[in-house]
């Protein structure tokens, strides 16, 4: 068992790909408050969060507003927000298995605290400020690039999105679920008609979606059922 406490400073800076000169800076910024309440009097990663944010926002601005010339103003902060919310951080956290590293109270771990995307999200911004303050802005820019670039490319393309697709690529890692789309309503005349579908796993109704079309509507229960689920 991974024990919170000690962390495995080699391990780290591999995954990490950098190399701190000040290694209480990095655990501090893998410290939640959770533990500092248990442990008095160390510090925890709330303040370095607060510059990481400011950091990754600098560095990701740069970054697209250099690339993505085409974009009007409008797009560029659609895409920034896309790419430094909790979600995308909570992403970025877990390529690295960052949750292993965090010390977190005896409670927190318990409750699954090790794989919480607000926790991974704050702790993968108090990293970046860990990196600035010990390296400065190339180190922690690299570092911030690493994730956000191929996040990019993968996005770009994408104009119609294919929740059904999605849905199911996620259901079948886990191959004893079974999903169905279930047309609950169809109202109108023939040449205006309206649809409603459910989507269930096993029995369980986990998303509904509306549309002219049989198909159109089970897109829209597919992509509420992913919304749901946090994709």
């Amino acid at each position: 068992m991974h024990n919170p406490e000690s962390i495995n400073y080699k391990e780290l800076q591999k995954s990490l790909r950098y190399e701190f000169k000040n290694k209480e800076l990095i655990t501090t910024a893998l410290t939640h408050s959770s533990y500092a309440n248990e442990i008095k009097g160390i510090r925890y990663n709330e303040r370095l969060e607060f510059l990481g944010d400011s950091v990754l926002s600098i560095v990701v601005s740069d970054y697209i507003y250099l690339n993505c010339p085409e974009l009007p103003e409008g797009k560029l902060t659609k895409l920034r927000a896309s790419l430094v919310c909790e979600k995308s951080l909570y992403a970025y956290a877990k390529q690295i298995e960052l949750g292993k590293f965090i010390r977190l109270s005896k409670g927190e771990r318990r409750t699954g605290g090790d794989d919480r995307p607000s926790i991974l999200s704050d702790a993968f911004e108090a990293v970046i400020a860990a990196i600035y303050l010990d390296g400065g802005i190339k180190p922690a820019r690299d570092f911030i690039l690493r994730f956000v670039i191929p996040d990019i490319k993968s996005s770009k393309p994408k104009k119609f999105k294919d929740y059904k697709t999605a849905l199911q690529e996620i259901i079948q890692k886990n191959p004893e679920e079974r999903l169905t789309y279930v047309l609950v309503k169809e109202t109108g005349p023939d040449h205006d008609k309206h649809f409603v579908v459910e989507v269930h796993l096993n029995s369980n109704v986990i998303g509904k979606g509306g549309g002219r079309s049989k198909k159109e509507a089970e897109q829209q229960a597919a992509r509420e059922a992913l919304e749901l689920m946090g994709y």
